[in-house]
């Protein structure tokens, strides 16, 4: 799967609050399409279909969810940020009026913010997924641990966990921009450790480790991120969270102008941006 070129309308006004819900549908409509060929790849190698029951970390507006779903699977997914929930409530529940649909998205999907308790006599999960790349901030595998020490306890024995990174910065030439994301939020990253640095070989596996997890093969997938133009590519990125220290530190206006500068290299004749990258996968049992 190929990602989608899609035009949008200019920048919002610089000196106004973000708008969170045009920032989750800007994510929704642009930048989540850009890893379907990760969700795709492991999809295929793990056979999910009709009888996988899949719990999703991080499912962002449910691009991975819809994808599983329509093989067969039955999701639930898990976002702590409510208007990319709203849009996956959207993507995979049915119309207001649709009661006999909601009686069929019932049985096939299921959106949180918070990992579930288990319930009585509903049967353990057998693919638990984390798509939220570690390795684009130093120190972002910290926050799936708690993530994963709720969800692994509703995964049955030999229960199969995918963890996914991006790949060696020589192979994503989105590097460089994230590096701008590092660079202007300087001191105000301090004490947090949440500047860019490249993804280190072994994050997945320590990750792993620290959830009791056994590793159980990887793989990397090409997944360039494909943008209509240059505003398209700005709000895409910006749309991803990672440049929100950056902006608390500077201002938004000036962020825009040093992604766009950086994002320039890529901007083919015909306007649009093409950045090839690749991300890897680390497939682990319970």
């Amino acid at each position: 799967m190929t990602p989608t070129l899609v035009r949008h309308h200019g920048y919002a006004d610089s000196s106004a609050p973000v708008d969170a819900a045009a920032r989750a549908r800007d994510w929704a409509e642009i930048q989540e399409r850009m890893l379907a060929p990760l969700y795709e790849s492991v999809f295929d190698r793990l056979e999910v279909g009709p009888g996988t029951r899949m719990l999703s970390l991080g499912c962002g507006s449910g691009l991975a969810l819809l994808a599983a779903a329509g093989r067969g699977a039955r999701v639930t997914g898990v976002e702590s940020d409510r208007e990319r929930l709203a849009l996956a409530r959207e993507r995979l529940g049915p119309g207001p009026s649709a009661e006999a649909g909601a009686r069929t998205a019932a049985r096939y999907a299921r959106l949180v913010e918070r990992v579930p308790a288990a319930a009585a006599g509903e049967p353990p999960y057998d693919l638990l997924t984390a798509f939220d790349p570690i390795g684009s901030v130093a120190g972002d595998f910290e926050g799936l641990a708690p993530a994963l020490a709720a969800a692994v306890p509703l995964a049955g024995r030999g229960a199969t966990v995918v963890l996914t990174g991006w790949g060696p910065p020589e192979r994503c030439a989105t590097a460089p921009v994230l590096r701008v994301a590092a660079r202007l939020a300087g001191p105000a990253r301090a004490p947090r450790p949440d500047g860019w640095r490249p993804a280190l070989r072994d994050d997945l596996e320590e990750v792993a480790a620290r959830a009791g997890l056994k590793p159980d093969g990887s793989g990397r997938v090409s997944c360039p991120f494909g943008y209509a133009d240059v505003e398209s590519a700005v709000r895409g990125l910006l749309s991803t969270g990672l440049f929100d220290a950056a902006i608390r530190a500077t201002d938004r206006s000036q962020v825009e102008k040093e992604v766009a500068e950086a994002v320039h290299p890529h901007v083919r004749p015909d306007g649009t941006v093409w950045m090839p990258n690749v991300f890897r996968y680390l497939v682990c049992v319970t």
